[in-house]
């Protein structure tokens, strides 16, 4: 979230699913070696990205199963919410080159403008509790 200016803005990575079709979706990962959740949150956005930033707040949890190579897998994902503190956008720090794309949303776009219901309940929760942190 950067509160730079008048207007709440929310930055989104795009990706390309297997099929080829570009979906926003909120910057996340997993944790490295030792680091726990905000910690991994707080890398994943810098990396995904571009930008730094610190936790306001805890979003909660989205638990989904996909399958790979025939494999279905459990994945929980843990939401927070960040204020940014600095950096400029770019999906150039990467690591997985996944992002294609960042973008800057207006956080009354924002759930117009994810692809996933999961992730635009999260949008949601983050636009109630924002007024605790402004």
């Amino acid at each position: 979230m950067d509160t730079s200016d008048a207007e709440l803005r929310v930055a989104i990575i795009a990706r390309l699913n297997r099929g080829g079709r570009l979906e926003w979706c909120l910057p996340k990962g997993h944790p490295e070696g030792k680091e726990n959740n905000e910690q991994a949150a707080v890398r994943e956005i810098a990396e995904e990205t571009g930008i730094e930033g610190d936790i306001l707040a805890p979003l909660g949890s989205i638990d989904y199963w996909f399958t790979v190579s025939g494999h279905r897998v459990h994945k929980t994902v843990h939401h927070y919410l960040l204020r940014a503190t600095g950096g400029e956008l770019t999906i150039e720090n990467d690591p997985d080159q996944e992002a294609v794309d960042v973008a800057w949303v207006p956080i009354h776009e924002l759930a117009r403008k994810l692809s996933f219901p999961n992730e635009r309940r999260i949008a949601d929760l983050a636009r109630e509790v924002l007024p605790e942190h402004l």
